[in-house]
């Protein structure tokens, strides 16, 4: 049996750490001889010393974390938790893909056999030594594993935003608010309406002052002292002369164009404030936001939740799969719902209520709804979980003759026949199989594929290990290349068709695979 190194993984810079561990500690004593001294409230100095904590924080934790794999087991530490298990109790070491900024952050996660996930403080990728570094850790750990335990995958498992593995928590948490936003916009909207109404049909005030406290118009007279025009998107104002009838009005910045410093102005008054401003050359009025408005706001939250729901019906059908196979893409459910929301949203608009007025109405709503259906029929078979090798093209659809024939593919390995991955499509013609840079017409930068050392050993689904280069609907051959495993993707038509030909006319038969859901 081959002996394999024990893996150790620290912070890289031994003195930074201690620095900044001895910042925090300068800034709490600091702190803490301030606040004695003085016996007064927190001043300056007790502030700097206050923000030098989490400084001392950081370093403390990056002085602590290590992470230990030998014969006997793994284990880690941090400033606050310790683990460890034997390789016998683990089950899988696998790799978490987080979404950064500007990168995805690789993570290394170990699946102990009937109990708890670990995400290890380290190694994270990239690191400072570079992707390949980090890569070579995570083999190191894995050859731990293979060496003295059992693991359940003969592969690398990579869990991405795509794989069956990720969480729909937050797809779920998102779906529960924009639902409450819709609820709360849908008993908002009468509210709006009565508003609205209240506001066209009010009628001026009876001479009576007293009659000024009611639902009714008083008019008032007064002067523009200045205009305040935002050129951002905050509101502009309009000031009033001895600040009569009050000192000054929020209004759009269209509405502050129109009016200028010494225009006399009538103000109308409602429900205790200034709701219209009529000058010689320009008018201002408050916009009351119709019931329709909040009731296509409603139906938007109902929309978004839908979206986000798809993403957690995806995850549910895909829940017996292998944890790093990717799911098909919720994009046909996002078709189905701007489809729907191409005649709802009108329909909300003219009917707050969702209760048709006539029958031209009747009909909008109807056809509309089957025309839903009909679409969401159509997103959910789209994203159903197909079982490899069962989409594949016809024998009869081989090249014949002298035509080529250019199909969209990738080898993901670079060989002598795929430099440095250059393909990205495969000919089929008399001329035999090759990989070619560019979708045709001619065979310029060909490389002929030697097919007589190809052997198909079995056709899956993606996983999340096989690179942001496949997209989700294609399928993955993996060949042995004279006694090299390599990886070819394709449509799954296209690749039916392209190793039949690799094959001469025998259809290859692909490995079990999960059912259509």
């Amino acid at each position: 049996m081959s002996s394999v190194p024990a893996v150790t993984c620290r912070t890289r810079s031994k003195r930074l750490p201690w620095f900044f561990l001895g910042a925090g500690a300068a800034g709490l004593i600091l702190a803490v001889a301030r606040l004695v001294i003085t016996g007064g409230p927190p001043d300056g100095w007790v502030l700097t010393g206050l923000l030098l904590l989490p400084l001392g924080v950081g370093g403390g934790y990056a002085a602590v974390v290590r992470v230990h794999a030998d014969a006997d087991g793994l284990s880690y530490r941090t400033l606050l938790r310790r683990r460890s298990a034997r390789w016998e109790d683990i089950a899988d070491v696998r790799v978490y893909l987080q979404r950064g900024r500007h990168s995805d952050i690789h993570r290394v996660e170990v699946v102990t056999r009937g109990g708890p996930v670990w995400r290890l403080p380290l190694p994270v990728g990239p690191s400072s030594e570079g992707q390949a570094a980090y890569d070579d850790t995570v083999e190191a750990l894995r050859a731990l594993h293979r060496l003295h335990g059992t693991p359940e995958s003969d592969h690398l498992v990579v869990i991405t935003a795509s794989t069956a593995g990720r969480g729909s928590g937050l797809a779920a948490v998102l779906c529960a608010l924009f639902l409450a936003g819709a609820a709360l916009a849908a008993w908002f909207a009468p509210v709006v309406a009565e508003t609205k109404l209240a506001w066209t049909s009010a009628v001026p005030c009876a001479a009576d002052s007293s009659a000024r406290d009611r639902d009714c118009l008083t008019t008032l007279s007064s002067v523009i002292a200045r205009t305040e025009v935002n050129k951002g998107r905050g509101s502009s104002y309009l000031f009033f002369a001895d600040g009569r009838p009050i000192d000054r009005l929020a209004v759009s910045r269209e509405g502050a164009q129109g009016f200028e410093a010494g225009d006399r102005a009538e103000l109308t008054l409602w429900r205790g404030q200034v709701r219209e401003v009529i000058g010689d050359e320009h008018v201002w009025r408050e916009h009351f936001p119709a019931a329709g408005e909040i009731t296509v706001v409603a139906a938007l939250c109902v929309l978004a939740a839908g979206m986000s729901g798809a993403v957690v019906v995806q995850r549910r059908r895909g829940r017996r799969l292998p944890v790093d196979e990717v799911l098909p893409s919720s994009a046909p459910f996002a078709g189905a719902l701007v489809g729907t929301a191409v005649w709802a949203l009108p329909y909300c608009y003219r009917h707050p209520t969702l209760v048709p007025d006539t029958a031209g109405d009747v009909v909008w709503a109807g056809l509309g709804s089957l025309a839903s259906l009909a679409l969401f029929f159509w997103a959910w078979h789209a994203t159903r979980v197909r079982t490899p090798g069962t989409d594949v093209a016809s024998p009869t659809d081989t090249a014949s003759g002298d035509e080529d024939v250019f199909l969209p593919a990738r080898f993901l390995e670079s060989t002598d026949y795929n430099p440095n991955g250059f393909g990205t499509h495969i000919v089929l013609g008399a001329d035999g199989p090759a990989v070619t840079p560019h979708p045709g017409p001619g065979r310029f930068a060909a490389r002929p594929i030697p097919v007589e050392r190809l052997t198909v050993r079995t056709v899956r689904r993606p996983r999340g290990g096989d690179g942001d280069l496949v997209p989700r609907g294609w399928d993955i051959a993996e060949l042995d290349d004279g006694g090299r495993q390599i990886r070819l993707a394709a449509a799954p038509d296209h690749l039916g068709r392209i190793l039949r030909t690799f094959t001469n006319g025998r259809a290859p038969a692909p490995a079990g695979g999960p059912g259509e859901r």
